[in-house]
């Protein structure tokens, strides 16, 4: 079947998503790329049934992503943050040993997209994604910006395709 048929079959799935920020500085009034992540989804007609805003901690999101993970109710984990390559940095680590099938393509490409927005700064970015138990899951860049980014060129386009990808088995 083209891709196009399977983009097509998909037209009627609905996401429903968890938004986790993690940052050490921003409030929920200054959590500008948390609402954007939201916005976005629920325009493309995606409900948000989870939100957080958590500190850059790993004590913090691994038991938050446990129960994110143990929900019927959640498809999809969308994390902003915590990418980077600070010490404090560590979305990365605590994710990864979620993952059960890694999409390495999602990564690359968001570096490659960001490249012809701000250059060689692209490559400090380590964002990833994959399937955790059965629920997609994205870490973004903390930026709105790079959200916009990631939300709109990747994300979106085949968030309904990757979850009915999922829901055949």
């Amino acid at each position: 079947m083209a891709y196009e048929q399977h983009t097509r079959d998909a037209e009627s799935v609905v996401a429903r998503c968890a938004v986790v920020t993690l940052s050490d500085t921003r409030t929920r009034d200054t959590d500008t790329s948390g609402r954007r992540i939201s916005e976005l989804l629920a325009e493309a007609g995606h409900a948000v049934i989870d939100s957080a805003l958590l500190p850059d901690d790993p004590a913090r999101l691994g038991p938050h992503l446990q129960s994110l993970l143990g929900r019927d109710d959640v498809d999809a984990i969308l994390t902003n943050g915590g990418t980077g390559i600070s010490r404090r940095d560590q979305t990365i680590e605590v994710v990864e040993k979620a993952i059960d099938q890694p999409l390495p393509g999602f990564g690359e490409l968001f570096r490659m997209l960001s490249w012809e927005q701000i250059g060689s700064g692209a490559m400090l970015s380590r964002a990833a994604g994959g399937i955790a138990r059965g629920k997609i899951v994205f870490c973004m860049p903390g930026s709105t910006k790079a959200v916009e980014l990631a939300m709109t060129r990747l994300i979106l386009p085949e968030l309904k395709h990757l979850l009915r990808e999922l829901r055949k088995g």
